[in-house]
């Protein structure tokens, strides 16, 4: 008999706002997500996180330095908000992040923990950030310290968005895998679920492809949401698409077609 390849599928930006959080918890309920990365910073994350608790699956702190403002002080005094994903990445190429990082990250943690009451599951990055020059460091520090895992974003499998996947690895991911594995810090083998959120995208077929190209124990990040979409999100359309699928029939056959069952 064929073992089955696991897979784990987990839901970023949870806190986000309120139809995102409603999505992931309807998936986790229904067994089609098995890990929630939680976005800390808004100001609703205390009320969001105790419907979280109720839920049994791993749940992980979701780095931001992209979305709205700054928890700390010490980060507030350069950055009143965070910058554009573009200009972060920019600032951490050219080594001309401000300090308060480690600060920010510790706010964070915090803000996490007295809302969740223990510490996180994992670590990752809002799109990604975890691995950037200048970032990377806090994160593999405070992973050794708890002895938590964290994403690996060394390693993005396709299909398609090849450009998209080679600048996650080439801005920092295949540094920060180097560092996990001289570490011993835990990780995934593999990273699957990068697209281009175009709302006309077929995530089935997108889906269909990881699932062909996930070696066993990857992860894979999708970012869900249901009913009316949160003010200003610019993927609301993609993450309905993304529910309406995860949440249904075929994804479960697909599961099953790929010989592939969820951890």
């Amino acid at each position: 008999m064929t073992q089955l390849r696991r897979l784990v599928v987990c839901a970023d930006d949870y806190g986000l706002g309120p139809a995102v959080d409603r999505g992931i918890l309807v998936l986790t309920e229904q067994g089609r997500i098995t890990a929630v990365s939680c976005l800390v910073t808004p100001p609703r994350w205390p009320a969001a996180a105790r419907a979280l608790q109720e839920g049994a699956e791993p749940t992980g702190l979701h780095f931001n330095l992209t979305e709205g403002e700054p928890v700390s002080a010490a980060l507030r005094g350069a950055w009143p908000r965070f910058p554009a994903l573009g200009t972060l990445i920019g600032l951490a190429l050219r080594g001309r992040l401000p300090e308060g990082l480690a600060e920010e990250f510790q706010a964070q943690l915090q803000r996490f923990v007295a809302a969740v009451g223990r510490a996180p599951d994992f670590i990752d990055g809002h799109q990604h950030v975890h691995a950037l020059p200048g970032v990377r460091p806090i994160v593999i520090a405070a992973a050794q310290s708890l002895g938590l895992p964290v994403r690996n974003t060394g390693r993005v499998l396709g299909p398609g968005f090849a450009f998209k996947r080679r600048v996650i690895e080439a801005c920092g991911g295949r540094a920060l895998l180097g560092a996990m594995r001289s570490r011993g810090i835990g990780h995934a083998p593999a990273l699957v679920g990068v697209r281009g959120f175009h709302p006309r995208e077929d995530y089935r077929a997108l889906v269909r492809g990881w699932l062909r190209a996930a070696p066993d124990g990857a992860l894979m990040f999708c970012h869900p949401a249901l009913g009316a979409p949160d003010a200003g999100d610019p993927i609301a359309a993609a993450r309905a698409g993304e529910m309406a699928y995860l949440g249904s029939d075929a994804f479960a056959e697909d599961l099953v077609e790929a010989g592939v069952t969820l951890a």
